[in-house]
């Protein structure tokens, strides 16, 4: 059992127990899909876009390789009376190298890709609370409360579209710089 899943009933449990106690003061509640205001910013598109722009060359080296791993191996299999051991033993270790290769490629670039990720939502996940906060406090708003932990509520408590606005605004993304000349 994760440590995730025994800590998702308990916050529940808090947030609808305060909830409860805060609804008898008359209480501002919001609510907010925390994931879709911080994937919908225009600096999270921009550095998706970024990653996947410096990924893609060995993005492409990793599909190359594969191509050529099913290359070896149909000519291993059509060509399989033809050739003499020695060249099917040659084409067979090539083919072990080139696939512990695109291995390790994989492994790098998804490795390569989390760490991206984990730095990018990392910050802006700071950034978002604190514009939420901000938020909150602008509008009244005396709890909010994510979507994630929430059963039900109405449309107009959501203020998940107001709070990547408010992102945009405050951290608006820089511009892309211009492709370098070749």
């Amino acid at each position: 059992m994760s440590f995730r899943t025994v800590l998702r009933p308990l916050v529940v449990c808090s947030a609808l127990f305060l909830i409860n106690q805060l609804a008898t003061a008359q209480t501002k509640v919001a609510v907010i899909s925390l994931q879709k205001a911080l994937f919908d910013t225009a600096e999270i598109k921009k550095a998706d876009a970024e990653m996947q722009a410096t990924l893609k060359p060995r993005q492409a080296q990793a599909e190359k390789l594969q191509i050529e791993i099913q290359t070896i191996a149909q000519k291993l299999q059509s060509d399989s009376g033809k050739l003499t051991d020695q060249a099917a033993f040659d084409l067979q270790n090539e083919g072990k190298r080139k696939q512990v290769e695109l291995t390790r490629i994989n492994e790098d670039l998804q490795a390569d890709a989390e760490r991206l990720r984990t730095e990018i939502l990392s910050k802006s996940s700071e950034k978002m609370q604190a514009v939420v906060k901000k938020l909150a406090e602008e509008k009244g708003f005396d709890l909010v409360v994510d979507t994630q932990v929430t059963l039900f509520s109405k449309p107009a408590m959501d203020i998940t579209a107001e709070a990547t606005a408010a992102y945009d605004k405050t951290y608006p993304a820089a511009a892309a710089a211009p492709p370098a000349k070749k």
